[in-house]
């Protein structure tokens, strides 16, 4: 799980609830079913008319996403990249089959793949792309999703508040519970704006963080693939690859190793 996610959304809502009690107010007074079913529902409807029933059943997976640890794995691709790199260069890219079904990430599995059919180079990368092409596009409609709502959140909020007006004005028939009446009204606002702003919005972010992320990945391997498919040295894939690297914590070993092809590729220049 990503901790981080669950522990934003837990201190994000309990610091409200804590600061209201501190007010003197009662927790029970928040719980309101009728504002929740206004906002949580209306959003809901909302985004179901901004997008297709596709899109919808694909909502679980996006949330997926968001609160399960991805666990992309920058330095271990590196040195897979580097040790197939390596094995092609000494026993040529039909021995890269061997190893294939020893590889989780399916990305770099498949562009292996295409490197052991013998499938030209200009047409690998044009698939691999459009894989990545793909998966961005996915992301990007989650992202759409949670921020839509977090735009229709807190207009439902207002609406259910105005519907709770209307119904306690045209009941005044005891004045003594028209504050109270009114308070409660106004739940539903609390409801849309910090659904809006404590999970909708926060989610698309980090949606789109992790996409990122995923995206940084492929194209390390899609650069991985094609500099095994040339026939690159293996010393030059690690320095373009460490390139890449620079933002991502690595092992002390994989440093030493990045470190070491600067040291070798500037006495070759030399």
């Amino acid at each position: 799980m990503d901790l981080a996610t669950i522990i934003g959304v837990i201190v994000g809502i309990a610091s409200i609830i804590v600061a209201y009690v501190e007010e003197g107010g009662k927790v029970g007074v928040l719980w309101q079913p009728t504002a929740a079913l206004i906002v949580f529902g209306g959003t809901f409807g909302a985004i179901a008319v901004s997008f297709s029933f596709k899109d919808l059943a694909n909502f679980p997976k996006y949330l997926k996403i968001i609160f399960a640890n991805t666990g992309l794995d920058f330095a271990g691709t590196y040195k897979t990249l580097i040790s197939n790199a390596e094995k092609a260069r000494k026993e040529g890219l039909l021995s890269l089959e061997q190893d294939l079904n020893k590889i989780k990430d399916s990305f770099l599995s498949q562009g292996l793949q295409l490197v052991v059919d013998g499938i030209d180079p200009e047409l690998t990368r044009s698939m691999l792309e459009n894989e990545v092409y793909a998966m961005e596009n996915r992301h990007k409609i989650g992202i759409s999703m949670l921020e839509a709502a977090g735009g229709y959140a807190p207009t439902m909020g207002i609406i259910g508040t105005v519907m709770g007006l209307v119904h306690v004005l045209g009941n005044l028939t005891n004045p003594d519970a028209l504050g109270p009446s009114i308070a409660v009204a106004f739940i539903a606002t609390l409801y849309g704006v910090a659904s809006a702003n404590l999970l909708w919005l926060p989610m698309a972010a980090k949606l789109k963080n992790k996409s990122k992320q995923e995206v940084k990945l492929r194209e390390l391997i899609l650069d991985g693939i094609l500099s095994i498919q040339a026939g690159e040295n293996p010393s030059i894939l690690k320095e373009k690859l460490k390139t890449n690297l620079k933002s991502e914590k690595l092992p002390e070993e994989t440093r030493k190793q990045t470190g070491a092809v600067n040291t070798k590729v500037t006495e070759e220049t030399a």
